[in-house]
């Protein structure tokens, strides 16, 4: 099959004519085809220098014609311009061209014309498109790896036409960035932002000496000076409409708590810190106790400090597909509680084998940490963005206000559940007063760190 490509400048009336004897011979001939590339006259010189460069050409003139080997945008061969175009018509087609120059010119008027109101057109058509902008910070880190190429998917935004994605990492040097474009400070950080994704983990300084207390101190401070700009960033410049999720293995509440402090204009509700890893640990070790898919175990609930002293849950959780005395089809589900009479293994080894399994993960290869993490963000964006059933049970770090009696101001991992893209707390779940002892030592531990950060 013959395969040309026609390109020229829309006022010129050689490329009108040329046009108009490809389209010609496309209707006549089975075997011929032409694609027209119609370039405003403003644009063409620096056009034409560009498409002559990178296939080694030489060429000065509109139109430029060649022809190609594939269906479109692989190797070309140069014919030329109008004349060239003209004599392989000519010679190959034994076909030519008539036109009188009072239509060429005529033609011509009419392309640039037409040219001009399509384009006019597809303007305006990306002015009505409003970008979902995505903030990332610790953009260098493997969770933003793994998490960017599945971020940008209608699995996850459904109903979004585009997504503007900006990458913060202000660890960042320009010779890491290997021609990625982000932002290395905080001049611009989080301007017009829809989703925050916050992914700052704290690190202890290289050759670092001090005791555990003295390096936590650090670290809390640390964290704390960073995230208390960051609230007020967030405040100042974010959408207020804005969902804000805070992840990450060291400080998650604590981090969360510090942006509520200081993003006042915003909502509690658009903030939220991500106990999804923690819940995921604890559904693979129960999948492994009933000899199951971790895909199979679902509502299990982490409650309390995420970073520090949590507490797993199973009074909702359920189990599908076990294989026990009671059987039933894909969707029958049965408590976890029910099938695990194991009171011991429930409240200690359950809860032990979760620690474990979290600093086992949290020592692996950064690329399998990073992956869980990633995960985990993910299927929170899905259930907020309203891809969840209403009775799906979530675990995520929120702020409670007078929620059994403890301190306000804290940020604490409690059940929720996604409907039309807002979450709510969980009240269904009963607080017994062993777990409310648990979820007193986890806001006093909560409250000490946010005294722990705001020493000078």
């Amino acid at each position: 099959m013959a395969k040309f490509v026609l390109a020229g400048k829309t006022d010129c009336p050689h490329y009108a004519k040329a046009e108009l004897l490809a389209d010609c011979l496309q209707q006549t001939l089975p075997d011929f085809s032409v694609h027209k590339v119609s370039i405003v006259p403003h644009e063409w010189k620096e056009w034409l220098e560009t498409i002559c460069q990178r296939n080694g050409w030489k060429h000065e003139q509109s139109p430029l014609v060649w022809r190609e080997l594939v269906a479109q945008g692989g190797k070309g061969t140069l014919i030329g311009g109008f004349s060239d175009f003209l004599e392989h018509c000519q010679g190959y087609y034994s076909v030519t061209s008539d036109m009188p120059t009072e239509m060429m010119l005529s033609v011509a008027a009419e392309n640039l014309q037409t040219k001009m109101s399509l384009d006019a057109e597809e303007q305006h058509r990306l002015s009505l498109i409003k970008p979902v902008h995505i903030w990332i910070t610790c953009a260098l880190s493997p969770t933003c790896h793994f998490l960017i190429p599945n971020l940008l998917s209608a699995e996850v935004f459904p109903h979004i036409s585009a997504i503007s994605l900006h990458l913060l990492d202000l660890e960042a040097s320009e010779e890491e960035l290997q021609g990625v474009t982000i932002h290395t400070d905080l001049e611009q950080a989080f301007q017009g932002a829809d989703v925050i994704l916050l992914l700052d983990e704290c690190c202890s300084d290289d050759g670092e000496t001090e005791d555990e207390e003295e390096k936590k101190k650090k670290q809390v401070k640390r964290i704390s000076d960073r995230y208390r700009t960051y609230g007020q960033l967030i405040d100042t410049r974010a959408n207020k409409e804005v969902k804000v999720m805070v992840s990450g293995d060291s400080f998650v509440n604590l981090r969360c708590s510090l942006l509520l402090d200081h993003a006042r204009s915003i909502d509690s509700y658009r903030f939220i810190s991500m106990a999804t890893q923690l819940e995921n640990e604890a559904r693979a070790i129960v999948a492994k106790k009933l000899k199951v898919k971790t895909s199979d175990v679902t509502n299990v609930i982490v409650w309390g400090n995420i970073s520090g002293s949590f507490y797993a849950d199973l009074q909702k959780a359920k189990v599908f597909n076990y294989d026990g005395a009671i059987k039933g089809p894909a969707f029958f589900s049965q408590p976890v509680r029910k099938i695990l009479h194991d009171r011991k293994w429930l409240e200690t080894d359950f809860q032990d084998l979760v620690c474990r399994q979290r600093a086992a993960v949290a020592s692996k290869s950064c690329q399998a940490a990073g992956m869980s993490v990633a995960n985990g963000i993910l299927t929170v964006l899905k259930a907020w963005n309203g891809i969840c059933g209403p009775h799906e049970v979530f675990s995520m770090g929120v702020l409670c206000p007078g929620f059994h009696d403890l301190p306000e101001g804290i940020v604490l991992s409690v059940p929720v559940s996604f409907v039309d893209g807002k979450w709510s707390v969980r009240f269904d779940v009963p607080v017994e007063d062993e777990l409310k002892e648990r979820l007193k030592i986890s806001a006093s531990e909560l409250k000490q760190e946010k005294e722990l950060g705001s020493e000078i």
